[in-house]
């Protein structure tokens, strides 16, 4: 007996059982989506004239600080080509840990293609990792509709390619290559959480969910939730009873926490270093996007407004706003979907369900992230009106609410030009062909060239939506290339790595910068490192020494003083120059990265009123005059009860606030205050500083060589009320710091070797004091004595120190991943759960097997 709906009578079309494709369609009809997205990727990128297609960089804002150098890293590491591991970074930082880098940054499985090519086109692999990460994206979106719904494949796998190349993935995933990863991750969960459903291939699922989460566990929360509400919706739309709904859920459950603890690992290890890291910025949202931008960010072709990035096409949008009106869906099923996409809609402008999206921490940066899970379901929710083959006075009803849709949008900045080609020229061609579709919907012949059609209009649309997304973003220059392995980057590679001496010396980077991780970039030994994990520990023992960051510490900076680079063991750097390559490779005396200090270690911090004091404290000797400074001219300083000095500020035009300074003769000056900004005027030249409490700290920088007759002023240009420390000059004397750092050279062990994450010294017999190891102390280090009992080391400075007791020469330090033991421990739990499931669904299929073989009715 044949069912009746709200709209009418059943027709036997309607209701007969759609003719089950070949699987080797639905494979073509896949692939088809696939090539169609990277093809229109690929197309728009040539037309900008962007690598790989043209001499524009891609390594933009962090594909080009973060990601290009770490696959040179990854590349290195694959080679042997570097003295870390996947456990610990020598490279960056002075030494930190890496497998939390590891498993945020590079678990795409793609970014592995980085060992098929030479290092020199390190880029080639990361924009793969773009393009391979859009296209298993189409091709898995196109597998979950069907599974969704039947119906054409080769109308899913149109739209597929909106979810493939969304706005979300054009302007804030290309740049950010882990998070690409998530493209994949949505289809994947969705199909598992369809084998719920049908009560199938619940450890191949687990599997699905262990992939998602292995490859990128931040997008993959966000991909579980968006997900797991879609697998409500379907839930409560089956027509099922309740206690079949009740069990879909429950293996869902257990399936979801069983492939997440899998991959604990991966959760562990970066939480644990996200616990460990410098604390992010403050993050506060700024408030809902106004509704005409919100609107106008569901059409494509814009970027500018600050809304989520949610555009997926005209096509699949056109199908959306279409649903509400076709009949053939059943009412609460229209009412569950478009309330399910209002719904999330509105979680992205209310923080409290931000917070929950993005793990419970407000994003430093976009706080729209996560909407790349409104565009997975607007594609579901588009495929949902498509299957039904919508008529075309409903597919008008749809055109009618886009076009109030565009006029409520029209005015924000989001709407350029191809907004408005796209839409409304784009928009017009495809409701003409769907409905045209729809009239030949029994021809094969017309109903193959239409389709056609769609197929090249959704390729020339997607490709000319990504050319002006990245062109209005490449007209900022806050999207300015950085220059990661250009010709001047690759002689600075050069001249870093003939001069590694490690592990007796450093080579570092220095501070001439081409990305934010040059040591991974550059290799060698350096102090620059950016990244969400960077130990407190790390930050904190380098800004107290004197060295810079960026970020409020999660973006360190190398030494540039004298002091700095001898204390670190730093043997040779990069600086800047003005010649064609813009750097030049200097050398200095060193004393090795392992020293020896007398008596036992100790931070103690009541004698260091300067950085100075604790610089030397560290040195082990005094090298510095310290002067206190007098009033000299202009607006008056006030002390602070601290002892710091509080600047006035001048008015332009006025004097400058003065201090005079008395240094010994042929000293050479150097000033430090981390969170000045102004001018600096002193011994002939002015100088300028960008501090900022606390996102960015200044280092120490040179004034000049104190004149004969010892005195010399600072002058300090500044509009702005600020406090500097009470002791901000220092006087070098190199003579002293050469004595210091051949005394050091005297006494340093007679070997040092190290290994990925590992470093031992053998002094000399009867050697007592304290080894320093020239390497922030993060949690994680243990270290021993002669073969003792290993103990995280004490510090100096917050770098590694290990007392050497009554006589010990061998120290021995290694490096121990927090986390990762309870994350393998949770792993083997999961994986010992999947083996009985199997082991146990074997003997059940096995017992049914022998049962029907031995009952009557299985006799022949």
């Amino acid at each position: 007996m044949l069912k009746t709906s709200p709209a009418g009578p059943a027709t036997t079309e309607e209701t007969s059982r759609p003719r089950r494709k070949l699987p080797g369609t639905q494979t073509i009809a896949a692939t088809l989506s696939a090539v169609i997205s990277m093809g229109a990727y690929c197309l728009a990128m040539a037309a900008h004239g962007t690598y790989p297609f043209g001499s524009r960089s891609r390594a933009v804002n962090d594909l080009g600080n973060q990601f290009v150098p770490f696959h040179a890293h990854l590349w290195d590491l694959l080679r042997g080509n570097t003295s870390g591991d996947l456990l610990f970074n020598w490279s960056s930082g002075y030494g930190v840990p890496f497998l939390g880098d590891f498993f945020t940054y590079l678990m795409n499985p793609f970014s592995w293609l980085v060992a098929l090519f030479p290092r020199d086109q390190v880029e080639v692999p990361v924009f793969l990792v773009t393009l391979l990460s859009a296209g298993l994206a189409a091709f898995l979106m196109t597998v979950l509709l069907g599974r969704l719904r039947p119906g054409s494949p080769w109308l899913r796998a149109l739209l597929s390619v909106g979810y493939a190349v969304s706005a979300w993935m054009i302007s804030d995933g290309f740049s950010d290559p882990m998070w690409m990863w998530g493209l994949a991750a949505f289809p994947l969960l969705g199909i598992a959480s369809d084998w719920c459903l049908r009560g199938r291939h619940w450890i191949l699922g687990t599997l699905l969910v262990f992939t998602a989460w292995a490859g990128n566990f931040y997008i993959a929360a966000m991909a579980t939730i968006g997900m797991g509400l879609v697998f409500v919706v379907r839930l409560l739309l089956e027509d099922t009873p309740a206690g079949q709904r009740l069990n879909a859920l429950l293996r869902a459950g257990a399936m979801t926490a069983t492939g997440v603890l899998l991959a604990a690992p991966v959760l562990t290890v970066g939480l644990k270093a996200s616990k460990l890291s410098q604390p992010a910025p403050d993050a506060t949202y700024p408030g809902p996007p106004g509704y005409a931008d919100y609107l106008a960010h569901l059409l494509p072709g814009g970027l500018l407004a600050p809304a989520p990035q949610v555009s997926v096409g005209i096509l699949p949008l056109l199908l959306v706003f279409t649903l509400p009106f076709v009949r053939r869906v059943p009412g609460k099923e229209r009412i569950a979907w478009c309330v399910l996409l209002v719904l999330v809609a509105l979680s992205y402008t209310w923080t409290p369900t931000i917070l929950l999206w993005h793990g419970l921490a407000m994003p430093n940066g976009s706080p729209y992230r996560a909407s790349v899970a409104l565009t997975a379901m607007l594609v579901i929710v588009a495929w949902m009106a498509l299957a039904r083959r919508p008529r075309p006075l409903e597919l008008l009803g749809g055109a009618a609410v886009t076009a109030v849709v565009v006029a409520l949008g029209a005015r924000s900045i989001y709407m350029v030009r191809a907004s408005w080609l796209l839409t409304i020229g784009g928009g017009a061609l495809v409701l003409v062909l769907l409905v045209l579709l729809y009239r030949h919907r029994g021809d094969r012949g017309p109903r193959i060239a239409l389709t056609g059609l769609l197929a090249c209009t959704v390729f020339v649309s997607t490709a000319y939506t990504v050319f002006s997304v990245t062109s209005i973003r490449d007209s900022s220059a806050w999207w300015a290339p950085k220059r990661t392995l250009d010709a001047h980057s690759l002689a600075a590679r050069d001249a870093v790595t003939a001069h590694a001496d490690w592990p007796a010396t450093r080579s570092d980077t220095g501070p001439h910068e081409f990305a934010n991780n040059d040591p991974m970039l550059l290799g060698g030994e350096g102090g620059s490192y950016y990244s969400s994990y960077v130990p407190a520990r790390t930050a904190e023992a380098l800004h107290s020494l004197g060295a810079g960051w960026y970020i409020q510490g999660r973006h360190t900076l190398s030494f540039t003083d004298p002091v700095g680079r001898a204390i670190m063991g730093v043997g040779s750097y990069l600086d800047w120059a003005k010649n064609p390559d813009g750097f030049v490779r200097r050398s200095v005396a060193a004393p090795p990265v392992v020293t020896l200090r007398p008596g036992a270690p100790t931070d103690a911090h009541a004698d260091d009123a300067s950085v100075f004091a604790r610089q030397e404290r560290v040195l082990g000797t005094t090298v510095y005059d310290v002067p206190a400074l007098t009033p000299a001219g202009g607006p008056a300083a006030t002390t602070r009860p601290n002892g710091e000095r509080r600047l006035p500020g001048n008015e332009t035009g006025s004097k400058w606030t003065s201090f005079s300074a008395s240094c010994t003769p042929g000293t050479q000056a150097y000033w430090y205050a981390p969170w000045y900004a102004g001018s600096v005027q002193a011994l002939g030249r002015t100088q300028e500083q960008h501090g900022r409490a606390t996102m960015t700290s200044n280092t120490l920088l040179a004034l000049g060589t104190v004149p004969a007759t010892g005195k010399f002023t600072v002058a300090l240009g500044t509009h702005k009320v600020q406090d500097i420390p009470a002791f901000p000059v220092g006087c070098l004397d190199p003579a002293k710091l050469k004595a210091a750092v051949q005394e050091l050279k005297a006494t340093a062990p007679v070997k040092v070797t190290a290994g990925g994450h590992s470093i031992a010294a053998t002094f000399r017999e009867g050697t007592t004091g304290t080894a320093v190891i020239s390497t922030p102390a993060a949690a994680g280090w243990m270290c021993s004595v002669d073969g003792g009992a290993a103990r995280p080391p004490a510090t100096l400075g917050g770098l590694m120190a290990v007392s050497l007791d009554d006589g010990g020469t061998r120290v021995s330090c290694s490096f121990r991943t927090p986390g990762l033991t309870s994350g393998l421990l949770a792993s083997g739990l999961a994986l010992m759960v999947l083996i009985a499931v199997g082991v146990g669904g074997a003997l059940r299929t096995r017992s049914s097997r022998i049962s029907a073989t031995s009952s009557p009715h299985g006799k022949r």
